[in-house]
């Protein structure tokens, strides 16, 4: 049971009209729509309320004066009761006093003297206290000095100098001014107030606005349904009944002679009401495309009337004929213009079949829509080639002058329209080809109930392959136009300017992409193998040009790898040192894979694998050798052609190696502005890391991602391209040795005998000679210079290093032609320091020339064995670092 509401609290309990009430109680309602009813000291207030919970409402108060109930209703519970009061009064308007109620216009004076003098209490508007003024003057005074005046401000004769003389008779003259811009504040405040006080009042406001609505909308409802002179509506609508009158009383006489004059007429057609009725049903059907009823019909009326000799029925029977002979020209007409559904001819060939028509509606049907197709083909190439020849009048236009840079990169980026045409010539015969193909097996079938003529059959298959063979000659025209037939007609294909090799390989991949699918609808139709080998033979010649073109594309950008080169070196996993090259060269071979596999490589229905052709196998074997052979070119330029400021390097370096005779041991080179690209034996140690890095790394990348893509890598190609790259590492090894080496090794025997040295010397050895830690020196120089490009070359150069100071050493010892006991000691510490400092990078022939050295100097007894033990001893504390450098990790 749903109990009533009932108020318990109230928030404020008092006000004037319109004073927002917050009402607090029970059973409210669960939703907004319960509250139905609310008063308010009697007075309806249902409109200006707003449901906040079960137990909260909100509303704005109405005019009601005195204590009274507020009654809250509600759907369910009802009218409800209350516990507390309202009070409702009116405030007293002054003439300082805004009011959003109307206000009686009655003297304020009026209403002052009813008021009990506590009522109304008015501060003093100049805001001035009057303690001052104890003493007051007389009224009677007063009245002397302002006759018929007053001091009241709500009187009608209030007068302002009785007013000051009589509060403020003893207030100086700097008060006054005080008082005066205090009154000035208040009235620019109630100004700035009245904003506030319509928010306060809105209620009131409204009220007065929806009430002049109410009267606007009455009296333009009355003007409306009446208008301004509604006794003008009333005559003319007499006038117009009387003229309705007149009408139907002379319709229904001229009806009634009109009656009786056809009822004889009606009685001789109705009994062949059917044969004289026909052509208007002919009419009649044939704008509604009723040719179903209207050969049932026709046949009726031929085997009931046709035998008959009445001249009526013969007139009759000749205008169905006329009628008949245009509706056969007319369904034929319709049925060889095109385009059309093949079921709507299918319905029109059964219509004029039943019609006994003179055409040969089936066969028609078969050479309208295979003419159509052919020109289609024809139309599509016209508009294709006239925007083609728009764009270039656009492009000559001197208007298109200003705007030439942008067209040209507009035009960079445009596809070509050789390509819209291959698309669209697709989509033409996959959209119109398999309803001839339909029609012709339908009709061939007896599908149609059509005799079939001799010789249609070969007829059609000769259509067929025409169709195929127009096709891909268009094809070919546009894309692959070196293909085309020697002996046939190329003007009747169309002519193409075929785009350049970048344009040819990012579109090829698409158009083969959009001939087999109009080859996969073909092949669903189940064509004959004649029809389908044309189109196959395209498909394959078109496969290998796109693999070629792709080919050709990628070599074309390695070509240019040798302009790009930054010698930036980079971090691989496999291999450190070199740049950028091999790995740009393996993404290049990724991104051809990609390009080529699916749309090339991968066969579809009856194509069968690319490299069992022949002719595709010897393209794919000559483009791929061709891109491995662009590769090893590269890297060949990089090293045999020397850049712009390789001569500039010539000048600017030192040849010679020795600080001992003179020059400094590290190369210099003066800044030529191109700082970035480094000398000529740090570019051959760079080029000699990519060389590695492709053999061994790049090199079996490649094969594996040929492999993964079902198509092998030629063995010989393989091993003829690994035989290249090693060969050209020979050459960048034995062009750096030269480099290196030759210069070093060339500075041994000067330094050895620099101040006039001899070996048949009697002074005691210390130390291994300048020339010996020289060479140490040098060789930590190059392990430096090959270690800071690539790690894995020091294991290559460095025993080349060796074995060449080795063999030096022993021309030189073998040349000297008497040792010194001293001298022979002094050998033996500078051979055994470099055996020993050299020992992780010697080879068996460095160490073999290291041995015979020696042999060439007089063997020495212990005890004079033992200063070279020592010096060899002090040598290794001294050379720490040295030992360090040349050692392996």
């Amino acid at each position: 049971m749903v109990l009533p509401p009932i108020v318990t609290g109230l928030s404020p309990n008092e006000g004037p009209p319109g004073t927002r009430v917050t009402i607090r109680g029970e059973n409210f309602g669960q939703r907004p729509t319960d509250l139905i009813g609310l008063t308010i000291c009697g007075h309806d207030c249902l409109l200006s309320a707003e449901w906040k919970a079960p137990s909260k409402i909100i509303a704005i108060s109405g005019p009601g004066k005195g204590f009274g109930d507020i009654i809250v209703t509600t759907k369910l519970g009802g009218k409800g009761t209350c516990n507390v009061h309202f009070k409702g009064y009116y405030e007293h308007i002054g003439p300082m006093k805004e009011s959003a109620v109307w206000v009686e216009e009655k003297p304020f004076h009026t209403f002052r003297h009813s008021l009990s003098a506590s009522s109304i209490q008015i501060d003093d508007p100049l805001g001035l206290s009057d303690e001052s003024n104890e003493k007051k003057i007389p009224e009677d005074d007063l009245n002397d000095k302002f006759p018929g005046s007053s001091g009241d401000l709500t009187s009608e004769n209030f007068s302002p100098c009785r007013f000051l003389y009589e509060n403020h008779h003893k207030t100086n003259f700097n008060d006054l001014q005080a008082g005066l811009l205090h009154l000035r504040r208040k009235v620019d405040g109630q100004k700035e107030g009245r904003l506030s006080f319509l928010k306060t009042n809105i209620s009131a406001v409204l009220d007065q606005i929806d009430t002049l609505m109410v009267l606007k909308d009455k009296f333009e409802k009355d003007v409306k349904e009446y208008s301004p002179e509604p006794t003008l509506k009333f005559e003319k609508a007499i006038r117009e009944s009387q003229r309705e009158a007149g009408k139907l009383y002379t319709d229904l006489y001229t009806r009634g002679e009109r009656v009786e004059s056809t009822r004889n007429a009606l009685n001789v057609l109705t009994r062949f009401k059917f044969l004289f009725s026909l052509p208007c049903s002919i009419n009649r059907n044939v704008k509604k495309g009723d040719y179903d009823i209207i050969i049932n019909d026709y046949m009726r009326v031929k085997n009931l009337f046709l035998k008959r000799d009445i001249p009526i029925f013969q007139t009759v029977l000749h205008l169905i004929e006329d009628k008949i002979t245009e509706i056969k020209e007319k369904l034929h007409q319709k049925l060889v213009t095109m385009p059309i559904t093949v079921e709507e001819q299918k319905k029109l060939i059964r219509y004029l079949v039943n019609l006994d028509s003179n055409f040969e509606p089936a066969w028609d049907a078969i050479l309208f829509r295979s003419k159509y197709l052919v020109n289609r083909m024809e139309e599509c190439y016209k508009e294709h080639k006239a925007i083609i020849a728009d764009d270039m009048r656009k492009s000559k236009s001197p208007h298109a002058a200003k705007y030439s840079k942008y067209n040209a990169s507009q035009d960079a980026n445009a596809c070509p329209q050789n390509i819209f045409y291959v698309e669209e010539l697709s989509s033409l015969l996959s959209e119109l080809f398999p309803d001839i193909w339909k029609l012709g097996q339908a009709y061939f079938i007896g599908e149609l109930h059509v005799k079939v003529e001799p010789g249609h059959k070969t007829a059609f298959k000769h259509t067929v392959l025409n169709i195929m063979e127009a096709y891909c000659k268009r094809l070919r025209a546009a894309l692959i136009p070196h293909t085309l037939d020697k002996t046939s007609d190329k003007t009747n294909y169309g002519t193409w300017s075929i785009p350049d090799i970048d344009t040819m390989a990012i579109y090829l991949p698409e158009c083969l992409k959009y001939v087999r699918s109009a080859y996969s609808i073909l092949f669903k139709l189940d064509l004959p193998s004649e029809a389908l080998d044309i189109v196959l033979t395209f498909i394959l010649d078109l496969r290998i040009h796109c693999m070629s073109i792709v080919f050709k594309k990628t070599i074309e950008n390695v070509k240019e790898y040798d302009k790009q080169e930054t010698w930036k070196v980079e971090i691989s996993e496999s291999h450190c040192g070199i740049t950028e090259l091999p790995l740009k060269f393996e993404q290049a071979i990724q991104q051809l894979i990609q390009s080529i596999s699916e749309p090339v490589f991968e066969a579809e229905a009856r194509e069968g694998l690319l490299v069992d052709n022949i002719s595709a196998r010897k393209e794919y074997e000559k483009q791929l050798d061709n891109l491995l052979t662009a590769f090893y070119n590269v890297l060949t330029n990089l090293v045999l052609k020397s850049p712009e400021n390789d001569e500039d390097d010539d000048e600017n370096q030192t040849a010679i190696v020795s600080q001992l005779i003179g020059t400094p041991t590290t190369v210099v080179y003066k800044s030529r502005g191109k700082s970035n690209i480094p000398i000529r034996e740090r570019r051959l140690l760079m080029t000699l890391a990519n060389c590695q890095y492709t053999s061994n790394v790049v090199l079996t990348n490649i094969v594996r991602l040929f492999t993964k893509s079902n198509y092998q890598i030629p063995h010989q190609m393989i091993k003829k391209t690994e035989e290249n790259f090693k060969s050209l590492e020979t050459s960048i090894l034995e062009n750096y040795l030269e480099q290196k080496s030759d210069p070093l090794v060339g500075t041994i025997e000067p330094s050895m005998y620099l101040g006039r040295f001899d070996w048949h010397t009697n002074f005691t050895p210390v130390d291994i000679r300048p020339y010996a830690k020289e060479c140490i020196n040098n060789l930590i120089h190059v392990h430096f210079e090959v270690n800071s490009v690539s790690s894995k070359l020091v294991d290559s150069i460095l025993p080349q290093v060796v074995q060449t100071i080795a063999e030096e050493l022993y021309r030189l010892m073998s040349c000297v032609q008497k040792f010194s006991l001293a001298g022979a000691q002094q050998a033996l510490i500078d051979i055994g320091a470099l055996q020993e400092f050299f020992e992780a990078y010697s080879t068996e022939r460095a160490k073999n020339f290291f041995k015979e050295a020696i042999k060439l100097i007089p063997a020495l007894n212990e005890q004079q064995s033992e200063i070279i033990k020592e010096v060899l001893k002090e040598s290794r504390k001294k050379m720490r670092l040295q030992i360090l450098c040349l050692q392996k990790s």
